[in-house]
């Protein structure tokens, strides 16, 4: 027989007052007995289930990526007309969500995204949730998405049709380098996956084919082949379209001095107080060195 709290409290308090009879009640159901109260028997009975918690705490000294990757983004696309091949709307509003996850998690040093993923990076020493993986994942993962619902309106004219969903994943990498070559990763794929349907869409809104033409006409193709199609064919140098779509979006926390004393004075501790920094969304090349570079704070402790 299952009790809800405040008559449980009732049950207690009236211990005293309750007949033999409704007292033998209570101790068989197991809700009060000799000495003990409701909720010291909580944690003396019921405890134990604890024990099937399993414990997933990261492990030390190891950068945390926390991606979140849109579910069934294709049909959501279509439901709500995203332009092809790429919808800068759509683009910019992952952007903002990513940004407003950094804006909450302080220990995020980066994140970058393209299409419908985005992957943040923790610092090595971040204790966000005691480094437990299914907290920081589903924390991140939730605010992203209730983040493209509230910002949705900002950046669409057209209502949202039905709620998107996103799921989420942590890895861990040991070393920079790891870090590194992770997010370039990242970066090689955006840049694969959007010339080929720069390709593709091409020959579909411009060359008149079906779309299982284009499917066809791109098989076996390789980068310099698709380039060229662009090229002779559609006269569109695919260097030169924006930054966006061939890169993806990183977003970094950037130091910036602020405003020193009137005075002058550039005493150790202002210099303490004056380094903060404010989030800056770039669409540049995170493969080569150079990115690392111009930014070494961002591998620092």
């Amino acid at each position: 027989m299952l009790f809800p709290p405040r008559l449980l409290c009732v049950l207690s308090l009236k211990k005293a007052q309750a007949s033999p009879c409704k007292q033998r009640l209570l101790l068989q159901t197991g809700f009060l007995h000799s000495g003990n109260s409701v909720t010291k028997m909580a944690k003396s009975k019921f405890e134990y289930v604890r024990q099937f918690e399993t414990d997933d705490k990261c492990l030390p000294n190891c950068w945390i990526v926390t991606r979140v990757d849109g579910k069934a983004f294709h049909k959501f696309s279509d439901m709500h007309g995203f332009e092809k091949p790429n919808d800068k709307r759509a683009l910019d509003l992952m952007t903002r969500c990513a940004e407003r996850v950094m804006e909450e998690f302080g220990e995020i040093c980066l994140a970058y995204g393209q299409s419908d993923e985005y992957s943040f990076v923790f610092k090595k020493s971040a204790e966000l949730y005691n480094r437990r993986a299914s907290k920081i994942m589903t924390n991140v993962c939730s605010l992203f998405t209730s983040s493209y619902l509230f910002y949705w309106p900002t950046y669409f004219s057209v209502p949202i049709q039905y709620p998107p969903s996103f799921d989420g994943r942590v890895v861990l990498y040991p070393s920079d380098a790891n870090i590194m070559d992770y997010l370039s990763w990242r970066q090689a794929d955006c840049h694969i996956n959007n010339l080929y349907n720069t390709v593709f869409w091409a020959l579909v809104q411009k060359g008149g084919l079906a779309p299982r033409q284009a499917e066809e006409r791109l098989r076996g193709t390789v980068s310099s082949d698709k380039n060229e199609i662009l090229f002779q064919e559609f006269q569109t140098n695919y260097n030169n379209l924006p930054a966006l779509y061939r890169k993806g979006t990183v977003v970094i926390r950037e130091p910036m001095d602020a405003e020193l004393p009137e005075d002058g004075s550039k005493t150790r501790k202002n210099r303490k107080q004056a380094k903060v920094y404010q989030i800056t969304a770039l669409n540049v090349d995170i493969i080569q060195k150079d990115f690392w570079s111009k930014y070494p704070h961002l591998l620092e402790e």
